[in-house]
């Protein structure tokens, strides 16, 4: 099975260093969601999330029909990606349980496919949340020269090639429907020398941020079938 929703991802990801310098902002129309107000709204209209990121700061927001990606000029840079369950993989939930399939997932599809894109990537570490989203996994991955950040590094001529970027990634399931949160800890690719975070505060920091993105999502209320206007008996 190859989950290929996600591979514009990957592609973002292989390919961020010199692509991230010559960007401009993406306009509304540009969008396959819309912008409402302040937040973004899916395709679908499954989900609506406030933007994180502002025009003042260089904030673009680009999407497809099945992920959205948040970034700007200085160190944030979110992914969501969004696979809706079918039968065969509800099935495997419910054998499985939601940790363990999970984990499998990431494993399975994700993690593959960074490995091709980004050879040397790695899990450095996953915790199971229980109690968010009623059971999340967030796990740590490493990737070798695979920062989105690559192109600040060359503009201040600090190192010879890129180094191992690290990124969280939140999955959590709601309504059927699978959700990937995606971040990279831009400091540690970025500051070089002075970035001093022990391994421990650099998950920590990723966990806020990922965790405080995920509970501002707003999901369309599940769809209930119509209520029978059949008039009963006498």
């Amino acid at each position: 099975m190859r989950i290929r929703w996600f591979h514009p991802l990957l592609a973002l990801l292989a390919a961020a260093a010199p692509a991230a310098a010559q960007d401009r902002a993406v306009s509304a129309t540009d969008l396959h969601g819309r912008i409402e107000g302040s937040s973004y709204v899916s395709p679908t209209g499954l989900f609506r999330l406030p933007v994180p990121v502002f025009s003042s700061l260089g904030g673009r927001i680009t999407d497809t029909p099945n992920v959205v990606t948040f970034s700007d000029a200085f160190v944030t840079h979110y992914t969501l990606a969004v696979l809706p369950l079918d039968s065969v993989q509800l099935r495997e939930l419910e054998a499985r349980g939601k940790k363990d399939y999970l984990v499998s997932f990431f494993s399975n599809y994700v993690l593959r496919d960074f490995r091709e894109a980004i050879p040397g990537s790695k899990v450095d570490n996953a915790r199971f949340l229980p109690g968010h989203f009623n059971g999340s996994l967030m796990i740590y991955t490493a990737l070798p020269g695979g920062s989105v950040f690559g192109h600040r590094i060359y503009q201040f001529g600090s190192v010879n090639e890129l180094p191992v970027a690290k990124r969280g990634n939140l999955l959590f399931i709601h309504s059927n429907t699978l959700y990937i949160l995606s971040s990279e800890l831009a400091e540690r690719v970025i500051e070089g020398v002075h970035f001093t975070l022990t391994v421990e505060e650099e998950n920590a920091v990723l966990k806020k941020r990922l965790i405080d993105l995920s509970n501002r999502i707003v999901f369309a209320p599940a769809k209930t079938s119509p209520a029978s206007t059949t008039e009963p008996a006498p």
